[in-house]
Order: structure tokens, then sequence, then C-alpha cells
């Protein structure tokens, strides 16, 4: 086993050493995190397992679809102008009988039988070109089958709800689930109205990911307006938020045997899992056996004022 000498060893440099210094108190410790944490820029690249994912065959799938509806109208285009062609061709072939008053003109000989021919090609081309489009019209079924078999076959889900938690890192309170009927077209704006609503007035710092909705330029001026400090986690690290990833993993099996068949009955379980939660004793919390609630106000006492701050 071949390894470099221990004097070219280097212990790589990452924003969370500012907490390992006894001598910074939480606060300048977690502004010297947010110093060191350099912003991540460019696009995301997606993980290989993706490709296997059931989102992955999902748009695929919608993908699929799209394409055999394009072809559709594509084909329905075709044969408008086939049709025209062909009545356009129908006209002129066909003969027009003489008025009454219209005297009658001698024939050229051979003209009605090149007439008859031309009208027995122009019918025959018709008749192979409607032949033609019941074969397309039973392939265009076919595919349309093997789609839908799929996409029975695969759970997709046609409408999202999206769940905003907020807890508190000291006390794990949890301080309310906001519900939004718009699934994955929450915006930005969306998550700050909610959070004006929830957020103590004394908050300090915030710890969120780097989701789109936490780095837009609104929810900056929320953290101006509010007076606290954003922290934002490093990408691909959600052990940097373990209490709140704990409680993701919480609420998902609390509600694994649950059933809802709309957004309000959602939320009546979110309301009941909220009681619960910060009612039921933690092993988490410095001191064993207390729930969130009675937690938090005790560290509200002016004993215990230095533990109060809002993560």
């Amino acid at each position: 086993m071949i390894e470099r000498p221990l004097e070219d060893k280097q212990e790589p440099i990452y924003p969370g050493q500012a907490f390992a210094d006894s001598d910074l108190s939480y606060a300048e410790a977690m502004h010297r995190f947010v110093e060191n944490s350099a912003p991540i820029s460019g696009a995301r690249k997606a993980k290989p397992s993706e490709k296997s994912s059931k989102r992955a065959k999902a748009r695929q799938l919608r993908l699929e679809q799209a394409d055999l509806r394009a072809k559709k109208r594509c084909l329905r285009q075709i044969r408008q102008a086939e049709d025209a062609v062909w009545k356009k061709q129908r006209d002129e072939i066909r003969e027009k009988p003489l008025s009454p008053d219209q005297p009658k003109r001698r024939a050229k000989r051979g003209s009605g039988k090149r007439q008859a021919e031309k009208r027995q090609i122009v019918r025959e081309q018709r008749r192979q070109q409607l032949d033609l489009r019941k074969q397309e019209d039973q392939q265009a079924y076919l595919d349309r089958q093997n789609l839908r078999e799929r996409m029975n076959l695969l759970p997709l889900v046609s409408a999202w709800i999206a769940i905003l938690l907020v807890t508190d890192n000291c006390s794990r309170q949890c301080l309310g689930l906001p519900l939004f009927v718009a699934g994955s077209h929450v915006t930005a704006e969306m998550v700050v109205a909610a959070l004006r609503a929830l957020l103590p007035a004394n908050l300090q710092f915030l710890i969120s990911d780097r989701g789109v909705h936490f780095t837009a330029q609104i929810f900056q001026q929320l953290a101006a307006d509010e007076n606290f400090l954003h922290v934002l986690i490093a990408r691909h690290r959600p052990q940097s938020n373990g209490i709140a990833e704990r409680f993701v993993r919480t609420l998902k099996e609390w509600l694994a045997d649950k059933t809802w068949a709309s957004d309000e009955e959602l939320l009546i379980l979110l309301d009941a899992f909220l009681l619960e939660y910060n009612d039921r004793p933690h092993q988490g919390l410095p001191t064993p056996g207390l729930s969130p609630n009675e937690y938090a106000k005790r560290i509200q006492k002016p004993a215990l004022s230095s533990c109060s701050s809002f993560t």
C-alpha cells in the first residue's frame, strides 16, 4: 500500500469546520458557516439512477404520448390535402351534362375511351389510398393500446400536493405544515406567504436546502424584512439539516397507513399529526422524555433564555 507522507496530507477545508471551534458561540459559528459557504452555480446534473426510476419512465411515456398526438395531427393534415386533390381530380373528369339549348358537338374518336381510363386510374389510386389509411389507422390504434397498457402498469401520479415542513431545531417543535395543492407548480411567493404567518418574531437563523423556492430573490427579501440569517445547507448533503430530514421520515411513516381522497382530508390528517407529534415525548431533546411543547415552554423561562433561539 502506497500512501502520501504525513507532511503532504492536508485536511480538506469545508464550511462546517466553523462549528468545531469551541471559542466561537453558536451565532458566530453560524455566521462564519454562511460566509464560507460559496454559492454553487451551474446546471444540476441528473443522477445515473434517475434513468431507471419511475419518474424517468413516466416522463418517457408522456413523451411517447405527445409524439403519437403530433403524428396524428400531421397525418390529419396530409389526408386533408390528399382529399382536396382527389376532389379536384374527380370534378375534372366528371362528365358535365349539356344544357338543352346547347348544341351537341361531335366527340373526337377515342376521347371517351381515354376519359374512362383516366377515371379508372384515379379511382384505383383513391382505393389504394383508402386501403393505406386503414392500415395506418390500425397501426395507430395498436400503438395507442400498447402505450395505454404500459401507462396502466406504471403508477403515474396525475396530481401533486406539496407540504412545507417548518420545525424548530432547538425544541423539535413543529411550527406548521402548510399545504399547497399546486404541487410541482408551487412558487416562491406561495412559500414566502406561508412562512410569514408561521415564523416566530425572534427568529435568528433559518436553515433550508438549496431549492429554487429558497434561493429566489423574494425569499432573500423575506430574510431582510424579518431580520434573520438564511443558512443554505450543502447540496446533496441532507445530513446537514438532519433534524428536518428526520422529521420528514417521521411524517412519511405516520402517513404510510393513512388514506385520503382530497386535500381537505389530508389537511385533517396533518392537523392530527401535528398535535400528536408536538405532545409526545422525544428522545433527541437535551431532556429526554419531554414533548416539544413542554420543552418549548421550559426554554422560554428566564433561567433558560440562552436556549430560546429558533433555527
